[in-house]
């Protein structure tokens, strides 16, 4: 057995991970205690990396027309049919969509042949769809691309402010970096915005539940009242800035008494003067924000608004300080930094920029072969499906991301996929979404079998290590590319053995005429350059380093402008001038709530990855419809019940979850589940498709929806076997269904509208009869089990899934089935209790690291272990990852207060008050 050292591939916090590989088979992994971006922490979704692994449903040989054929045939296919598109409707009908899944050295190569040598502008990726207005500010502000903090700054801090970002959550441990860095230092403190009282609200001193899209009013007000009370400074905006009286002329167009502020946003006019007060008066302060800021129809404005507060007080270049964009996917910032978005050449060049295209030219010209770059930005993603739609793109290579899922309007983009004359897909998983539309399909290599770096939020890169051989014929991104550059004459540009050599080229031009503007100061912020002469070994060891990396700061760059000078033509910084704006998704009498979506904490994207892991499926187990109790009384919904979403495009189904912590007139929903996992489950397909003009960033939070009882006569629960599938005609026929791994079996929630029928086509479909049936005629709940020469082979119940008992005893029955033990009698006999004498149900999942379900919290904070630390000594939960801590206190609390759980899933927003 072995260690190796590489990055986890989920979201942008870039952890490093240990990972124990034994006879070429990863076996755990730990976080790396030596990695400066987690220091050893790993949040359940990485620990569970091992779980996720095997060729079970991977692809393992492309496929052309629906046909498996081998590489050579397949890449001669890309490239000929490529090719003739070029021939009879030019390079701009060829396109590609990229993804942050995606290595550096993918994305440089896949960028390079795109752009350099199809010569089309056409080449995006999905961090458009998170991180394209963040891009868009700093660059419109700050002069670059460039996040200027780094993670020890919120440990630095003062003050916290996380703003349109549920950390908790999505970026478990940096918030388990704050929350021990807010223990350490009691003085201080953090403030969370957000419409939703989410996990993050567990260490706030104080909590702004502000109105949806009213983000930039509210830091609009901030800058106009740091003015009126003399907290602004002045001396580092005459030395350092350029804009305040434009960006204060627009702040004050509305009325800034904090009073008319705090109608506006919805918030206590006390509440929000003492969020003023704090943000003026202190100098170390980080305001961190993601998706909730970002995915708006006006997301660079808003992003632009916090740092107009930001430079307005020098709260910048300093330790503990500074406007921090948190970034999605794992590399997404080393996309950008190859030129991954529309409107970017490599190295973080833009077609605008002078003599920057004759600059890449130059740089990726062969002695017989000269690159033709094209004049000007492509169509950003959502532009890019329009024009497929429109028939203007021809071609289309998507890589290592799902737009079927992702993007708004879902049903409007799958048809425009279904239109286009060639679609080439990519991917490591043989059943996704996307699969039904392409006509070429290229096996490629995942985590833990890929070799290349990434680079996270605080600029950090970091080296993702290949542990394992990629399973059948599936190979590398980098690789597919060249194969295929090759075949269309660009061999001599793309004559790559090693990603270290892929590296190394984009490392150079990173530094080409790259030379110095001002002391210290390069002509790009983006260069390392000192990284450049890398070899292989040097490349395989190479340590996580921050850029710029040059030879003036050859171990790297913690925090950006520190001296003042940013990277615009004068070295000042520009403060814009933002005029709010709503949200383009207007409510109206049909469609009166408002739609939020985002992540939940165990799963990531469209759960190719986290849903092969048994113990992450199970905290929200299903697709879910987030609202207010007193909404859900006057529409008629109940707790747990089967409820429809609908919008202009689309419609979602999913069960109702009552949270107090949600605002009344408003709903969330997940954005993870596919048509892999359930019926009708598509989050995007409520969107419209409203984009931010000038990221392009789509409008994600801020649908329109209405939401009514879904009609059901009975519910199911089946679980079979992992070998067999519940068909399809049960599957159409069934009003809900929703797919649920477990360890060795499958659970599946059927409901139905007309339930005898339904129910019919579902057992008729069972491959063996009932072995054991109970039924109770009275109510019309009955259990059945099938088995087969003495095998557990399928269980079901009949009746709502709050009925169940817990599933980790009938899972490991399954288990002994795949093994060909029979049951026992004694389990026999207790096969449709579903558990051993004596047992109990585990209720719904609260710590996933250990699988301690709540009703066992709640027995055990009934028996007097009232504190998260009694509760961990006891069941061992929130000891490891510590996300599901702030739901060990919400059931404290509701404990305390004989409240029922099935109510109040967060904290209220009573319960975050002023400190």
């Amino acid at each position: 057995m072995h260690q190796a050292r590489t990055t986890c591939p989920y979201c942008g916090v870039g952890c490093g991970v240990l990972a124990h590989v034994d006879d070429d088979r990863l076996t755990d992994v730990e976080g790396d205690g030596d990695h400066p971006a987690n220091y050893g922490r790993l949040c359940v979704k990485g620990s569970a990396l091992a779980e996720t692994l095997g060729e079970h449903g991977r692809l393992t040989r492309p496929r052309v027309d629906g046909v498996e054929v081998d590489w050579d045939t397949a890449l001669d296919a890309v490239a000929e049919r490529l090719q003739a598109t070029r021939d009879a409707a030019g390079d701009q009908a060829v396109a590609a969509y990229l993804s942050g899944q995606l290595l550096t050295e993918d994305y440089y190569v896949a960028n390079k042949l795109f752009k350099g040598f199809i010569g089309t502008p056409h080449l995006d990726t999905n961090s458009r769809l998170c991180m394209a207005s963040a891009v868009a500010a700093y660059k419109r502000s700050l002069g670059a691309d460039a996040v200027p903090c780094s993670y020890e700054d919120l440990e630095e801090a003062e003050l916290v402010v996380l703003v349109g970002s549920n950390l908790a959550w999505n970026h478990p441990v940096l918030y388990q970096r704050l929350r021990t860095a807010k223990t350490r230092n009691p003085l201080m403190r953090v403030v969370v915005i957000d419409p939703r009282v989410t996990d993050s609200c567990e260490i706030a001193d104080l909590y702004l539940g502000l109105a949806p899209g009213s983000d930039a009013r509210l830091f609009n007000g901030l800058l106009a009242w740091m003015a009126d009370k003399g907290k602004l400074d002045t001396i580092y905006l005459e030395q350092h800035t350029r804009g305040l009286d434009e960006a204060l002329a627009a702040a004050r167009e509305d009325d800034c008494t904090v009073e008319a502020i705090a109608a506006d946003c919805d918030v206590d006019a006390e509440r929000l003067e003492t969020f003023f007060y704090w943000f003026a008066s202190q100098l170390h302060v980080v305001t961190l924000y993601s998706q909730g800021i970002n995915q708006s129809s006006s997301g660079t404005d808003k992003c632009n608004a916090i740092i107009n507060c930001h430079l307005a007080g020098g709260k910048i270049g300093l330790p503990g300080a500074g406007p921090f964009s948190i970034t999605g996917q794992p590399n997404a910032m080393g996309g950008r930094e190859v030129g991954g978005l529309a409107n970017q050449l490599a190295a973080h060049m833009d077609y605008d920029s002078p003599g920057a295209i004759q600059r890449v030219t130059r740089f990726w010209s062969k002695a017989s072969l000269t690159p033709t770059l094209p004049e000007g930005p492509g169509h950003k993603a959502v532009e890019l499906f329009e024009a497929i739609e429109r028939g203007e793109v021809q071609a289309l290579w998507v890589m290592a991301t799902n737009p079927a899922v992702s993007l708004p309007d879902a049903n409007r983009v799958r048809a425009a996929l279904a239109k286009c004359p060639l679609v080439i897909v990519s991917e490591c998983m043989a059943d996704t979404d996307l699969m039904p539309y392409a006509d070429i399909v290229l096996p490629a290599s995942s985590w833990s079998e890929k070799n290349g770096t990434v680079t996270n939020s605080e600029r950090r890169i970091s080296r993702q290590r290949g542990l394992l051989l990629p399973p059948g014929e599936a190979h590398h991104d980098w690789w597919i590319i060249a194969q295929v550059a090759h075949r269309l004459g660009y061999g001599e540009a793309f004559a790559y053995e090693h990603p270290a050599e892929i590296f190394a080229e984009h490392a150079r031009l990173s530094g080409f005429e790259n030379a110095p503007d001002h002391p210290g100061h390069r002509a790009r912020m983006f260069d390392i350059s000192a990284l450049a002469a890398l070899d292989r070994e040097g490349y395989d060891a190479l340590a996580p380093i921050q850029w710029p990396v040059t030879a003036d700061v050859p171990h790297g760059t913690a925090r950006l402008f520190e001296d003042g000078r940013f990277a615009t033509a004068d070295g000042r910084a520009r403060l814009f001038p933002v005029r709010p704006r709503g949200p383009v998704q207007a409510l109206d009498a049909t469609h009166s709530l408002r739609l939020n979506t985002g992540r939940v904490r165990d799963q990531w994207h469209t759960m190719t990855r986290t849903g092969r892991a048994a113990r992450l499926m199970n905290h929200r187990a299903e697709p879910f419809i987030e609202i207010a109790p007193e909404d859900a009384q006057a529409l008629g919904l109940g707790d747990q019940q089967l409820a429809r979403l609908t919008s202009a495009t689309g419609e979602y189904r999913g069960r109702v979850r009552l949270s107090r912590g949600q605002r009344r007139g408003e709903v969330f929903v997940p954005i993870h589940w596919t048509d892999r996992f359930s019926a009708r489950a598509l989050a995007g397909s409520l969107l419209a498709a409203h984009v931010d003009p000038l990221s392009g960033q789509p409008e994600a939070k801020h649908g329109a929806v209405a939401v009514t009882p879904l009609a059901t006569a009975c519910e199911a629960t089946l679980l079979v076997a992992g070998d067999l599938e519940v068909s399809e005609t049960v599957r159409q026929s069934a009003d809900y269904w929703t797919r649920i791994p477990l360890g060795h079996a499958d659970r599946w929630q059927l409901a139905w509208g007309e339930g005898e029928a339904g129910l019919a086509r579902l057992t008729e479909s069972l491959p063996v009869p009932a072995s054991l049936w109970c039924d109770d005629p009275a109510t019309g709940r009955w259990r059945a089990a099938g088995l087969e020469d003495g095998r557990l082979r399928w269980w079901l119940m009949v009746g709502p899934p709050a009925e169940l008992p817990g599933l980790a005893w009938l899972d490991a029955r399954f288990a002994e089935a795949a093994e060909g033990l029979p049951l026992e009698d004694g389990r026999r006999r207790r096969l449709l209790a579903g558990c051993d004498d004596g047992g109990a149900a585990n209720g719904p999942l609260v710590c996933s690291c250990h699988q301690v379900g709540q009703a066992a919290i709640v027995a055990a904070i009934r028996a007097g272990d009232a504190s998260v630390e009694a509760l961990g000594a006891r069941l061992a939960c929130g000891t490891q990852c510590g996300s599901c801590i702030p739901e060990l206190k919400s059931l404290i609390e509701e404990s305390s207060e004989e409240e029922g759980p099935h109510v109040r899933s967060e904290q209220t927003p009573e319960a975050v008050q002023v400190a």
